[in-house]
């Protein structure tokens, strides 16, 4: 399983699978959100709201697979976990698929959020064990392009599938690209972690180098602006749908709005690209979140004044698109950020960083999202909040450094 294949991969496909990795956790977020009324209606039509329960459950379970699969790969290499976890993610779409209630479909959706890690993780500390610096926060920005893009088009397909077979159809889709990716991977990939670079798989040891991870001033104030900039994104995403269902009437364009929109932030990606090098990652992640607090004092001034529902949609539209645009600039500048200076330890480095962020953001999306109650202010003033306090976290670093 970790001998080197026969056909190398060749920069671009090394990108483009990267990309893919890192395009699973999106594709399995937003293909799922133009069947949450279904799927309110047919496992919690007392508590639609819980629907929204599906995205963060993913996310649990994602944030928790984050701690194990960083230090699994350092230890028996990076192709073996990505495998183990497309196994995994895949069994947890086809539990899924069969769930006979709400609550086991939030249990099938955390083992799914598990699996992913795997994808996410160990695609980050293979960027980490052939890039570093500005250089590796440049090809995170190609590689978070594609994540970006990807819920372009997500929902789009989710709303195909529901309209051919309903939205169980959805979990097939899963268990498909966890198939060809993995496939793709085995068949292109050679291990990047050689044995004789590989950390032995010791609680006491990963406990203790944790702490090394998150002692690091850089990587610790890192990790916490990147918990903000995916509560941010995590708060807009579980209530977008329902925003243009019950705030604007629009559920049923919801899902070409939501390609537009995010082709449009799909070009911050491309953006930051070129000016990291130039600018670096802490002035670039600085401006993205004083843009937000612009947007969102707009966004929620415009709900107080009671525009029309014509210029307040599209106030809302702006808004939206500004929050998938700011995790261009921000979420690959950060986690090239903290892991910068981890070297040997890319692995553990990407699973702290991983875990903390995502476990912690979900704990603050989840009651931002579970108060919405037929408006989006509480998404706007969410936001402004966790923005706000990045700025404030990310205050004291530098931005003389080459790495910064």
């Amino acid at each position: 399983m970790s001998g080197t294949p026969a056909l190398p991969l060749r920069p671009a496909e090394f990108i483009a699978l990267m990309a893919m990795m890192a395009a699973t956790v999106a594709f399995s977020i937003d293909a799922m959100l133009p069947g949450l009324p279904q799927i309110a209606a047919s496992l919690s039509p007392e508590a639609p709201n819980r629907a929204q329960l599906v995205i963060t459950a993913f996310l649990a379970g994602l944030g928790l697979g984050t701690l194990l699969a960083g230090p699994l790969s350092d230890s028996f290499g990076r192709r073996r976990v990505i495998l183990w976890g497309g196994a995994i993610y895949a069994g947890g779409a086809v539990l899924a698929m069969l769930a006979p209630s709400l609550e086991a479909l939030l249990v099938a959706r955390a083992l799914q959020g598990l699996g992913a890690a795997g994808f996410r993780i160990v695609s980050l500390a293979i960027i980490r064990d052939l890039t570093s610096g500005r250089e590796m926060a440049r090809l995170m920005s190609f590689v978070m392009t594609v994540f970006a893009l990807t819920p372009a088009f997500a929902p789009l397909i989710g709303a195909g599938l529901i309209a051919l077979a309903g939205w169980r159809a959805i979990f097939a889709a899963f268990v498909l690209f966890a198939l060809v990716l993995s496939s793709w991977m085995m068949l292109r990939l050679p291990e990047p972690l050689p044995p004789e670079r590989r950390r032995p798989f010791r609680p006491r040891s990963l406990v203790r180098a944790a702490r090394e991870v998150v002692a690091h001033p850089v990587t610790r104030r890192a990790i916490l602006v990147q918990m903000l900039a995916m509560t941010t994104l995590f708060t807009s995403l579980s209530m977008v749908q329902p925003v243009f269902a019950e705030s604007f009437g629009r559920g049923a364009e919801f899902p070409f709005w939501f390609f537009g929109m995010a082709l449009v932030a799909g070009g911050g990606n491309l953006i930051n690209a070129r000016l990291v090098l130039r600018l670096g990652m802490v002035r670039m992640v600085r401006a993205a979140l004083r843009v937000q607090v612009g947007l969102s004092v707009l966004a929620i001034l415009a709900w107080v004044v009671g525009l029309p529902p014509g210029p307040q949609f599209a106030v809302f539209l702006i808004w939206q698109t500004g929050v998938f645009m700011q995790a261009g600039f921000t979420l690959g500048n950060l986690n090239a950020l903290a892991m910068a200076p981890m070297g040997a330890m890319a692995g553990m480095a990407a699973s702290v960083t991983g875990a903390v962020a995502t476990l912690g953001s979900v704990a603050l999306a989840i009651p931002i999202g579970q108060s919405f109650a037929g408006t989006p202010m509480p998404a706007h003033l969410g936001v402004l909040g966790a923005v706000l306090a990045g700025l404030v976290i990310l205050r004291p670093l530098h931005v003389s450094a080459r790495d910064l």
